[in-house]
């Protein structure tokens, strides 16, 4: 059920637009062992790695490497000492995402907006230089231990920022070409709290809202609202745990990652069957829906370009709203943790997120949970 409702005390219809987000520039993880972690994204997921930070740079606090693959930019960086913040950050949680970063004209007038509006500074304005220029930074605290990072790029010709030297990308690519968008997964009752964070603090709107009739089986529920940018191509879905009869996927991530955090990161493709046939032969593995869910698909989604069989062979899930369809595939979790998790996904004009398919995405889930023992 998608609504346009008011949050907080202005019609959200009537917020302005007043970050202006250029894109999404980085997602930065936070890891146990950098090196480990950027030789699996580049030879599972096809990153190139394009720039790398660490003691051969002059960085003696951590090593860090920026992988891209189109216009999506993930840098993974992990601490050299013990007592580093990245250290103890991992040692909580796990690999996980500390910061989406958002590119704006002006760092300055973004983060002074968004802490006149209630948001918590994680650091004041701030510049880099080096050679290259000048690279300028703010950032505010978000749901969890996340952060949103302004970035002005304007001034800066480097291949990433200061202390980052160029790497050969020699990887091949896997055509990921986007950042669809970003799941956080927050506690129960906390969805609409950080709901009117996103509209009162950052202008954003409400696109959509699921509750717990349409993310649901026997066992478990979530709920879920999605906010989004002026120009909609920043999109942030808040999920919380429902009542249910067993613990929800959402429960699980917040018992092993013990905070709210991201729960899983879409990645846009324009051929999801090559891409997915890539991944595979990488090793990447994906969940498995009930084979029952591809019996009943051609009469539920209508004719689509791709080939049903090969949808099937592959495990990829299809769905269609008034606007067009959309095929989409979710990964196992990316560690041992049952955390975070990578959706590849393709749209043919649906602007949606697969409502048709969260029961048996749910299902699937679910017979993952039983094997792990928490169910």
């Amino acid at each position: 059920m998608a609504e346009l409702v008011s949050t907080g005390d202005r019609p959200i219809t009537e917020e302005a637009d007043f970050l202006q987000i250029k894109s999404i520039d980085h997602i930065h993880f936070w890891v146990g062992n950098a090196l480990q972690s950027m030789y699996y994204w580049s030879k599972g997921f096809g990153f190139k790695v394009t720039a790398f930070s660490g003691l051969e740079t002059g960085n003696r606090r951590f090593a860090s490497y920026v992988l891209e693959s189109g216009k999506i930019r993930f840098i993974l960086s992990s601490a050299y000492g013990p007592s580093d913040e990245m250290s103890a950050h991992q040692l909580l949680h796990g690999d996980g995402v500390k910061v989406v970063a958002l590119q704006v004209d002006d760092v300055e007038e973004a983060y002074a907006a968004t802490m006149e509006r209630g948001a918590r500074s994680a650091w004041a304005p701030k510049e880099e230089a080096d050679d290259s220029g000048v690279y300028r930074t703010s950032a505010i605290h978000t749901y969890g231990e996340v952060l949103h990072v302004f970035v002005d790029r304007s001034d800066y010709e480097g291949v990433f920022a200061p202390t980052y030297e160029p790497r050969n990308p020699g990887n091949p690519a896997t055509d990921l070409v986007a950042v669809d968008h970003v799941v956080g997964n927050v506690e129960l009752g906390k969805m609409d709290t950080w709901v009117k964070f996103y509209h009162s603090v950052m202008g954003f709107r409400q696109l959509l809202h699921f509750d717990d009739e349409d993310i649901s089986t026997e066992y478990s529920a979530l709920m879920s609202k999605v906010m989004q940018d002026g120009t909609g191509r920043v999109k942030f879905p808040i999920n919380e745990p429902a009542e249910g009869k067993r613990k929800s996927q959402i429960e699980e991530y917040l018992d092993f990652y013990v905070t709210p955090g991201v729960q899983h990161i879409a990645m846009a493709t324009g051929d999801i069957l090559a891409t997915v046939k890539k991944l595979q032969r990488n090793g990447i593995q994906f969940l498995r829906v009930p084979d029952t869910y591809y019996d009943i698909l051609p009469d539920r989604i209508g004719p689509i370009d791709e080939p049903l069989d090969e949808i099937r062979k592959l495990g990829i899930l299809a769905d269609r709203d008034d606007e067009g369809y959309l095929l989409q595939i979710f990964s196992k979790p990316i560690q041992d943790r049952p955390t975070a998790f990578i959706e590849v996904i393709e749209r043919h004009g649906s602007r949606g997120f697969g409502k048709g398919n969260f029961k048996a995405l749910f299902e699937a889930l679910e017979i993952e949970q039983d094997r792990r023992g928490n169910l």
